[in-house]
């Protein structure tokens, strides 16, 4: 991967015509397509800008929106119980419609680079299988650890899916999350992981090197497929 350049926040308007911020950064060359970041819990942190990071050197535009920007503006937790506790609280506070107009808002903006993948994470990853059910031009999505998604197989996905998942994980059992596998095969890739919960976040305690490694791996394959203009 080459180097990217220093990304940027920037602001974009919903639907409704609400106002928010995003970290944006694009690669040096040519975009192969566009990267939409959705946050953990825990806010556009610097864990999330060094995941948008990455997939800027990648060769992709990746932009991750704010999307506490509604309720508590610039809000950026740790991974503290006491982190954890208020991101919980902010995640109750954000409206489910308000949040997926983001969303689009977020994908729309990244379409001048090409096609369009979200890639999210914990909440994001829910929140990711919910934008590949229901998001406009959206070719792929990638869900790492979506809490909450095993009840959510009424959500006939739209696009091909690709999601990362702990066999450790206690607030997600796997045996809950392979049925999305079975039920939507055509689309629906289900990766287990020797590891836990936030096994990506470096950050983190749960931070697990290879898992997240082959993860990275996966998920770039995967982009590369769906994105490319042959797609």
């Amino acid at each position: 991967m080459s180097s990217a350049p220093e990304g940027m926040v920037v602001t974009l308007e919903a639907g409704d015509g609400f106002i928010f911020s995003a970290y944006r950064v694009e690669p040096r060359n040519e975009p192969r397509g566009g990267v939409v970041i959705l946050q953990e819990i825990f806010g556009v942190n610097p864990h999330i800008r060094k995941v948008a990071d990455t997939y800027a050197r990648a060769g992709y535009l990746a932009i991750a929106p704010a999307l506490y920007d509604r309720v508590a503006p610039g809000a950026e937790l740790g991974y503290s119980p006491a982190d954890t506790q208020k991101g919980l609280e902010l995640r109750a506070r954000c409206d489910l419609a308000a949040t997926m107009n983001d969303i689009q808002a977020a994908i729309d903006d990244a379409a001048w680079a090409g096609k369009v993948a979200v890639v999210g994470y914990c909440w994001g990853g829910q929140l990711a299988w919910r934008a590949a059910h229901a998001a406009s031009d959206l070719s792929a999505a990638v869900m790492y650890y979506g809490g909450g998604v095993d009840a959510l197989g009424d959500l006939t996905p739209q696009c091909p899916v690709l999601g990362h998942f702990g066999e450790r994980d206690a607030h997600i059992p796997v045996d809950r999350v392979l049925p999305l596998q079975t039920r939507y095969a055509h689309l629906v890739n289900i990766k287990i992981y020797p590891a836990d919960h936030g096994f990506n976040c470096e950050a983190r305690a749960s931070y697990d090197a290879d898992a997240a490694q082959l993860a990275q791996q996966r998920t770039l394959a995967f982009l590369d497929k769906h994105l490319a203009d042959d797609a």
